[in-house]
């Protein structure tokens, strides 16, 4: 083989670590946005919080407004954010200086918090604002399993009976319900000369617990422990305790006719009995295992002015972050040594950064104002409004790359004055009209919670009805199709929808 040289003319695209920083930052969320700044913050000198920004933001509306109505939604720069300052501005600002003193002489009870002020942390909410959520200073929340030993603790039994009570508590699901049959329960205790009686009876008492019902093994149960704590002049309470306990199938599958006969109750009787057995927990667990809550932060505040709807960034969600000045004139072009080696490297840093969080921005915002503007019909009438539209759609009108649009409405929230929702409920398939149209699937979906949630309860529309008013309406959709919207609207078929009125 000759070897030979060749020169050859091509284009590459190099994932420099500034545009693997501005990709990574594109995708976070608002929480790990807060978490990845407030990392900047502690890691590099060259960062601080500018908070004479920071506390005008809160009192006044933010500078990264953009419209969305009309011709005035382009892709220029009227939709660009100013929520957070360019590097050359951050190092042309100012520090406020701290002129507070500390008194010589403080008083015995006197805490160091009373008398100096700390940095701002990341979400930029003062620690002791009237705001503040109760959720995240509350302790950690008690599991079920805890609560059920706690009540153990305070009821007297003998050490035998202690320790079945442990082993049923221990298998007891998240529901409150028993994973394992008393059987099961007395063979794994190895416990000679253990009657299966002493297991049951154990059983019972834990039954008694808070929550009432907890430890049933199956649903029969639970319910009819319940109904067994009310009190006996309840209206229907032994007809609700018959059905609970002999004909559970029959009521689970809304047969009332049969459940009539086998009762011998007459409809309105049935109806009340019902209404009795549905006022219970079926899932006792649920009541202690609440959990923590999470709340939505949103990204971005959609608002209508003057006839006009108006995007803007939430101002709330980051710090406004500068470059320290005072750091940043330490350092010297033609100085090598180590010092001023790191101040150099972290200053880059520190402006990468600062572009990178202002590129996350504009793009966030771009992106928001594109989707407010085509889908004005959903701003103005509802989900039922709602428009077509599909990554690629919004990638042109910005003239970015459709994977940069899924990273930009991943995780991103937007407040609408139909409600909050993620950037990516906005994008939805089509279905074909008889006039040649496109309806959004989204649409679909809210025509048939409405076509539900106005029904005969004693004649609940079926997957077939419900696709016949939809052509009636000029939408073509097949059955299947229906099935699969009313499943992920979390509907229940028609036979199980059916109740007594």
């Amino acid at each position: 083989m000759k070897q030979s040289l060749q020169l050859k003319i091509g284009q590459q695209l190099t994932m420099t670590p500034q545009l693997q920083q501005a990709i990574r930052l594109l995708q976070l969320s608002t929480l790990d946005l807060q978490q990845e700044i407030q990392e900047a913050l502690d890691t590099n000198p060259m960062l601080e919080v500018n908070e004479e920004e920071h506390a005008a933001a809160q009192e006044q509306a933010p500078n990264g407004e953009a419209p969305a109505n009309g011709a005035d939604t382009g892709t220029d720069g009227s939709r660009e954010s100013e929520a957070t300052a360019t590097a050359e501005d951050a190092e042309a600002s100012t520090d406020s200086d701290w002129s507070e003193e500390i008194p010589a002489d403080l008083p015995v009870d006197t805490s160091w918090d009373e008398v100096y002020q700390g940095a701002p942390s990341g979400s930029g909410q003062p620690a002791d604002s009237d705001d503040s959520d109760f959720e995240t200073r509350r302790a950690a929340s008690e599991s079920l399993h805890d609560h059920l030993h706690w009540q153990l603790n305070l009821t007297p039994m003998s050490d035998i009976d202690r320790l079945i009570a442990t082993a049923i508590i221990d298998a007891v699901d998240a529901n409150g319900m028993l994973t394992l049959s008393p059987e099961e329960i007395h063979t794994g205790l190895q416990l000679e000369e253990l009657e299966l009686d002493e297991v049951v009876a154990v059983l019972h008492r834990i039954q008694q617990f808070d929550p009432i019902g907890v430890a049933s093994r199956d649903l029969s149960e639970c319910l009819f422990i319940q109904l067994r704590q009310l009190p006996e002049a309840t209206p229907l309470l032994n007809a609700a305790k018959a059905i609970v306990r002999d004909h559970l199938g029959l009521l689970g599958s809304r047969d009332y006719k049969q459940l009539m006969r086998r009762t011998k109750l007459k409809e309105p009787e049935l109806r009340d009995a019902v209404q009795l057995i549905q006022s219970l927990n079926p899932r006792p667990g649920d009541l202690i295992n609440i959990g923590e809550v999470e709340y939505v932060v949103p990204d971005v505040f959609v608002s209508k002015r003057e006839d006009r709807w108006t995007v803007q960034l939430n101002p709330d969600i980051a710090p406004r972050i500068r470059i320290n000045p005072d750091y940043a004139s330490l350092v010297k072009r033609a100085d090598t040594s180590s010092d001023n080696t790191f101040l150099r490297d972290n200053l880059q840093e520190a402006r990468w950064f600062l572009k990178s969080l202002q590129s996350r921005n504009e793009t966030l915002l771009k992106v928001a104002s594109c989707i407010v503007e085509k889908q004005r019909g959903f701003l103005d009438f509802g989900a039922e409004a709602m428009k077509p539209l599909v990554l690629h759609d919004v990638a042109e009108d910005v003239g970015m790359h459709e994977s940069t649009i899924s990273r930009v409405t991943t995780q991103k929230y937007m407040h609408t004055p139909q409600g909050i929702f993620e950037l990516k409920y906005f994008f939805s398939s089509h279905v074909s009209t008889d006039s040649g149209g496109e309806c959004s699937s989204t649409a679909i979906r809210a025509i048939i919670k409405k076509l539900v949630a106005a029904e005969n309860p004693k004649k609940p529309l079926s997957d077939s009805k419900i696709t016949t008013l939809l052509a009636e309406q000029g939408i073509k959709v097949a059955r299947r199709t229906i099935a699969k919207y009313r499943e992920s609207l979390g509907i229940p078929a028609s036979n199980e929808r059916k109740r007594l009125v």
